[in-house]
């Protein structure tokens, strides 16, 4: 009996180990063609919405980042625009958000759908990854729900030979479903171990640190985009003017006022965001507003006003103003 005891507690063991490993922290971006299934995935990992989600591409405009924490990691994720071949002034600003962001980062998850061909956009992505030497990359094969198991299979070989014809390994390939949650937790335990050593970068409950008033407007943006989204694809930014509590209000009754105005570039663009008699602005207000109660955590009077800001995405001056 005696020197049965002596034997070594496996679990003990591995629970003493993880006890003294070191905590890690650092950022990671998800980068792919527009709409490859980048910010669903972000929204995933870090289980609540934070990254604005829509079925157009090139809808996310700023680094927005979600923070996953867990007891040995926190994985900050920056979600950068879609890297495309740029055709305004506006898409050679984002083209260099990205490859500033790329340069900065711990992790580089490169997002490819299972659900279609390895395009040209997305050889030119990898090409582009291939120059950045000394990050990590992960494949991540997203939406993998949508396929059979052949045509899974056939898709992480065609992201694995990409790599080895442009000469660089991937750290990891993996497919998920952001959307059915499978295997969202494996990439996280894949990429944690790839962030440096460090405590904890931002207090435990936040989920991210953009600030409130450019989350507010991206779920704006993403309501006013819903029904219009053929018609207005690109033309439609949102600037939240203010957002103040409102006075006279008992404490256990607060209200909060949020004015934002909706920006188009051309004064017939008007008719179609506030759509007869109205309707469609007033649904864009009813849709945002439940959206940003549940992130703010707090009831909101939303006063939405539609503006015209002529050619924006062309215009310098115009941009800054927007926030870009």
């Amino acid at each position: 009996m005696g020197a049965m005891s002596a034997r070594p507690n496996p679990e003990a063991a591995a629970q003493q180990a993880e006890n003294t490993a070191p905590h890690r922290a650092g950022f990671a971006c998800f980068v792919g063609r527009p709409n490859a299934g980048k910010s669903t995935l972000t929204n995933a990992l870090v289980g609540q919405k934070v990254a604005i989600t829509s079925n157009r591409p090139q809808t996310t405009r700023h680094t927005v980042r979600g923070i996953v924490h867990r007891p040995d990691a926190q994985l900050i994720l920056v979600d950068t625009p879609g890297l495309h071949k740029p055709r305004t002034l506006l898409g050679e600003r984002l083209n260099d958000v990205v490859r500033t962001t790329w340069a900065e980062v711990d992790v580089i998850g490169f997002c490819l759908p299972a659900d279609q061909k390895l395009g040209p956009g997305d050889k030119y992505i990898v090409k582009e990854l291939a120059g950045i030497k000394k990050t990590p990359k992960i494949a991540i094969i997203t939406k993998s729900d949508l396929v059979e198991s052949k045509q899974l299979a056939e898709q992480l070989l065609a992201v694995s030979r990409l790599g080895e014809e442009l000469g660089f390994e991937w750290a990891e390939i993996i497919p998920v479903s952001a959307v059915k949650g499978d295997q969202v937790g494996l990439l996280a335990d894949l990429i944690a171990p790839l962030l440096p050593e460090s405590p904890p970068l931002y207090p435990e409950g936040d989920l991210t640190d953009e600030p409130e008033m450019v989350m507010v407007a991206e779920l704006i943006r993403e309501a006013a985009l819903e029904g219009v989204r053929d018609e207005l694809p690109h033309s439609i930014a949102v600037v939240v003017e203010e957002m103040l509590p409102r006075e006279d209000r008992p404490a256990d009754k607060p209200l909060l006022d949020i004015h934002a105005n909706v920006y188009i570039e051309r004064p017939s663009q008007k008719g179609i965001i506030i759509g007869p008699k109205g309707q469609r602005l007033k649904d864009v207000g009813t849709k945002s507003r439940k959206h940003i109660e549940a992130l703010l955590g707090t009831p909101v009077f939303l006063d939405l006003h539609v503006k015209v800001a002529k050619d924006w995405q062309r215009d310098p001056k115009q941009l800054r103003k927007l926030g870009f």
